[in-house]
């Protein structure tokens, strides 16, 4: 009884707040508020979502003798590429791939689940202490050439695997391939 009583005092002591019935029907209606049609009253409108891109996912466009292009922004020579950034590797070919050379692939959080290696313009073997080493670690290895280690890369993060790419491009032609016009 005393709460209602407060709450009249309030309503009066403010009397600009309320307004009165012949004023709410001149006040000015937004333009862009619309009022359901008859079919829409009963019917419910569902939205199916195809894909969810995420603006800080990776993506190889493309890639030469002289290097990469990732997200837009072209990479000069041996690169990494890790979730969420990409970075010069210091390697010339895959016999300068080491354990060292890969470790940056399991200090990172949240942990890379697996690891595509570009191997050049062949599928080179690496040295069985390396692939052991990763595997001990939780981290599974593809090796491949680098133009099909690109496109298994945009594959494993379309699917929203936690990816890296240790990547050497090819020698040979400086004709830029684009992946998406290979995928067409």
């Amino acid at each position: 009884m005393a709460v209602a009583a407060v709450f009249r005092g309030l309503s009066r002591a403010r009397p600009g707040l309320r307004l009165p019935p012949a004023e709410l029907q001149r006040a000015p209606r937004r333009g862009h508020r619309l009022t359901p049609a008859d079919d829409e009253l009963y019917q419910r409108t569902r939205i199916s979502l195809l894909q969810r891109e995420s603006p800080h996912a990776m993506y190889i466009d493309s890639y030469n003798s002289r290097g990469f292009t990732v997200n837009g922004d072209r990479v000069i020579g041996p690169c990494a590429l890790l979730p969420q950034s990409v970075v010069q590797w210091n390697v010339g070919s895959h016999q300068d791939i080491t354990e060292e050379s890969l470790s940056l692939f399991w200090m990172l959080e949240p942990r890379i689940e697996i690891v595509v290696v570009g191997t050049g313009d062949r599928t080179e073997r690496l040295q069985p202490e390396i692939l052991l080493a990763m595997r001990q670690r939780g981290i599974a290895v593809e090796v491949q050439d680098t133009p099909n280690a690109c496109a298994t890369f945009n594959f494993l993060c379309h699917e929203g695997r936690v990816t890296g790419a240790a990547l050497i491009p090819p020698p040979g032609g400086a004709a830029l391939t684009s992946l998406a016009q290979d995928a067409e």
